[in-house]
This record gives C-alpha cells, structure tokens and sequence, in this order.
C-alpha cells in the first residue's frame, strides 16, 4: 500500500501567533526584515541579501521590466518570466539593468552630422532625454557635445536642422574625469545644478554619465538593492527544456540569479538542469529550484546543486493543481516540513540553505507566519499584479478597476515547459485560471502599508530580526469559531462613505 502521512495538509488561515515580550526595542523602526536569498557557510554573508523578503513570481502577468525595478528599488527581487523567447527576456533583464543608480554607460549616442529627426526617434525608440554627441556615435566616442530636451523644441524646430547646430558643445560642458567618485560626481552636480554630468578619460571619449535622477532616486529608496556597480539586481526564470541556449544569453545581459520554474520540482529534469548550469559555470551562477513540499524534494535538489529552494505546490490563487492532478500540500505543512529539514542540513554540514514560500497567502499577516514558520522570503503574483507596475492591462468593470492576472499553467500563458514530463510539446490541460484582481495602484504605496503591518506583528512577537522571530516566536492552531471570532462580528457595521 501507499505511504501514508499521518500529519494534516493545513494552510496558513488555521494558525495565529502568540503575543511574546515586547522590550523596548520592539519598535518599528529597529525591525530588520534583511534575509538571505542564496546558500551560504554558517557565518558567512550570502552573496545576495534582500533587504525586504519579497520576490516575484515568475510569471507573465507579474514579472516584467517595470516591475521588476519597482521592487529592487524598495529592497526586493523579481524573477523575468521565462515563457517567452529568448531573446525577449534578455532584453527584459538588461532593460532592468540598465536602470542604474551611479556610472551609466550611454545607450542614446549620435553623432553632429545627424538631424533633429534623429534625436526624436532615438529619444522615442529609447525612452531617454539625454543623448551623447560623439565624433563616431558609438557610446565611448569622443564626446564633442549634449543634447537634451531643453536643446530643442519639436513643433516649431526644422526636423532637418544638424544636431551640431543646436547641442550643448563640449566647451560648454561641466564634466568629470574617469576615476572620479561617485559623491565627487554628485558634488559637481549639486555645485552646478546640473542634470547630467559627463565622465571622459585623457583622450575626452565618453565612457559614463552620472545624472542627478539616480542621487535622488537613492535618497528616495534607501532599502535599494543594487550590487557594487550600481545596478539594479534582477532575476530569470528557466526551464529545463531550452537551459543550454536560455542560460548564456541570460548571464550575458547581466542576470543575477536564476530560477528553475516549474509546478513540480522533484524531478530528474532539475538535477539535470542544476548540474549542468554548476558544471558549465564552476559553480559560480546562483540558480533556485523548485517547487517541492517535503523533505525528500528539497534534500533532492540541494544535492543537486540548488543555491535556494522554492516551497509550495497548488497554493497559488491561480492555481488549480490540486484540483487537477490531486497532488499538493497545505502551504503551512509544507513550508515546516522542509524547514525543520533545511535546518538539519545546516546541522551536518554548516551550509544554509534559504527555502522560499510560494503560494497560499491570502492576509498580510499570513506573511509573518510564513517566515516564522522557516522561509526565509516569500514569491508572491496575485500581490503584485494588483500594481501599475505589474504588465498586465488595467481594466474597468462596473464600477471597479481591475486588472489582468492568469497562472502559468493556464492556457493563455502556453507555458508547456514549465510542466516538463519529456513529452512533446503542449499543455495537455490547465493548471492555471485567467481571472482578474483588484486594481491597488502605485507599488510602493502598498508595500508601505504591508510592511508596516509585518513589522508591526514582529513587534508584537518580540522580535526585531526574521531570525529572532523563527527562533521565538509561538504559533498555535486555530478552531473554525475562533476564525469567526477573529473578524467584526455581531454587530451592525456603517457603510463607507
């Protein structure tokens, strides 16, 4: 007969947390919600760490360019959806890459002999104001001159005017020398009350621009997480079909990390994939696996060579696997289960392994749970695709904005690989649904309050650190009464106004 688990599958809604001391320390503003991302040596630093433990799933209503920056400037990660070509999700990553907070190098470059009608398609074509006049056009040329949106008027100037008529020439520009610093730059930007300020080498051919956007842009998103040279951080999602041309061109474009996507991660196919991007790499490339729900699976993958491990099958609010193919387990469970598992690998080894939550949130305070239960960040789509940011189309419907959300394991994603059992190619039948959510607006408007509601929690639970908080904190299951009991009831609630 079967292996029979005696333990109940049971979800995040059926538990509550317990109060804890709160010391005087327990105040908002001490709550650190900084967490690792990737494996490391007890002890040691992570090679990423999220400054808030949140990423986005890897998921074509979720996970665009726009987004994906939104969420690394307030702290975050997203995962760029894979099922798309190749080529397409490789200009997605470097799109976020090049969102970078210090030394740009220039990608709107002219040169004088051309025309204002150049300027104007470049300036359409690229979405950027500032464009660099070099002798060759190229984005290290010599620079001879500037050209912002302030240099010309479009209704009223001839399109076929030569730009070295109406640039800012070089005589006339502030610039900086190659090895300045990036406070020396911002110096001479706040000195000058300039927008851009040019860094040249000995031979004065352009090699960065420095803009008064990103200094205060920094200011603004103090928890950004960027890396040593100033970009924006990002991830991928991959499958275990097209790795061998997806992953190159990947690493390429400049991704951080990556991620196996799939709903069902215990499989021969991600060892596969895990160990050729280790071997081909020397083990330099960070890569997620995923999804399991026990033990078996995550000590599977972790042998495999999974630098983190997703958690989490049929939880989503898209997701319909369960209901499908009858294979799942309660969110709650899970995450336990793989947790206590994580921490005896720990044990033996002195390697930690981060485990991420996917799925199954429904309240914010469901959130804390999941970290004190053992994750260490949370994947979350139907969050996310609420936001301006997220790519999906924003809709009315009566009286109320909505907007677009489908699983990748619907049909209208045609995500086939994702659900990779090495037969040919097509999804056999939905594990995802097409629905809509509540529009919510800007994302750092509601990430403010979500956060603040975790820390909140947290202060409660006596812990100022996610670690503190999955050592501390006390977790007790919940009647279906006193589920009830926990919202307004018996009385007559105003309507709003």
């Amino acid at each position: 007969m079967a292996i029979y688990l005696n333990d109940v599958s049971r979800t995040f809604g059926e538990y509550l947390l317990i109060p804890g001391l709160t010391t005087k320390l327990c105040v908002p503003s001490n709550i650190s919600l900084r967490t690792p991302l990737v494996k490391h040596k007890s002890g040691e630093m992570p090679a990423i760490r999220l400054n808030i433990p949140f990423v986005s799933a890897i998921m074509q209503s979720v996970s665009g360019p726009e987004l994906a920056i939104e969420l690394a400037r307030n702290g975050g990660i997203s995962f760029i959806f894979g099922s798309q070509p190749i080529e397409s999700q490789v200009e997605m990553v470097r799109k976020v890459k090049k969102f970078k907070s210090g030394f740009v190098v220039s990608d709107s470059n002219l040169t004088p002999e051309h025309r204002l009608s150049d300027v104007l398609e470049l300036v359409k074509k690229m979405g950027h104001s500032t464009i660099g006049i070099t002798d060759d056009g190229t984005p290290n040329g010599k620079l001879l001159g500037l050209v912002t949106s302030r240099d010309f008027r479009p209704e009223k100037d001839d399109h076929n005017m030569k730009v070295k008529f109406f640039m800012t020439p070089f005589e006339k520009l502030h610039v900086g020398k190659v090895g300045i610093s990036l406070s020396e730059a911002n110096q001479i930007i706040w000195e000058h009350k300039l927008n851009t300020l040019p860094i040249i080498d000995e031979n004065q051919n352009l090699a960065y621009f420095v803009f008064r956007k990103d200094y205060d842009s920094h200011r603004e998103n103090p928890y950004e997480l960027s890396g040593s040279d100033k970009t924006l951080l990002v991830g991928a999602g991959i499958n275990t079909r097209d790795y061998k041309e997806r992953v190159p061109a990947l690493i390429e474009a400049g991704v951080d990390v990556l991620c196996i996507d799939s709903s069902d991660g215990y499989s021969e196919w991600q060892q596969e994939t895990l160990e050729w991007i280790k071997k081909e790499y020397n083990d330099n490339i960070l890569v997620g696996a995923g999804n399991v729900v026990d033990r078996d699976g995550f000590e599977y993958l972790v042998k495999a060579g999974a630098d983190f491990v997703k958690v989490g099958i049929g939880g989503g609010s898209i997701c319909i696997t369960r209901e499908q193919k009858g294979i799942g387990r309660g969110q709650a469970t899970a995450i336990m289960d793989v947790a206590q598992a994580r921490d005896e690998y720990l044990k033996n080894t002195g390697i930690y392994i981060p485990i991420c939550s996917d799925g199954g949130l429904v309240h914010d305070y469901h959130m804390v749970l999941a970290l004190a239960m053992g994750a260490d960040f949370l994947m979350m789509g139907r969050y996310f695709a609420r936001f301006d940011e997220s790519p999906s189309k924003k809709l009315r419907i009566g009286n109320n904005y909505v907007k677009e959300y489908w699983g990748e394991g619907s049909n209208r994603a045609q995500n086939w690989q994702r659900y990779d059992m090495g037969g040919t190619e097509s999804l056999k039948f939905e594990e995802g649904v097409d629905s809509y959510v509540p529009y919510a607006g800007k994302m750092k408007d509601n990430l403010a309050i979500t956060l603040g509601k975790m820390k909140a929690t947290m202060c409660s639970c006596g812990a100022v650190t996610i670690e503190e908080l999955q050592r501390n904190a006390k977790i007790t299951l919940v009647s279906s009464t006193s589920i009830v009991e926990g919202g307004a009831h018996d009385v007559i609630l105003k309507e709003q106004t």
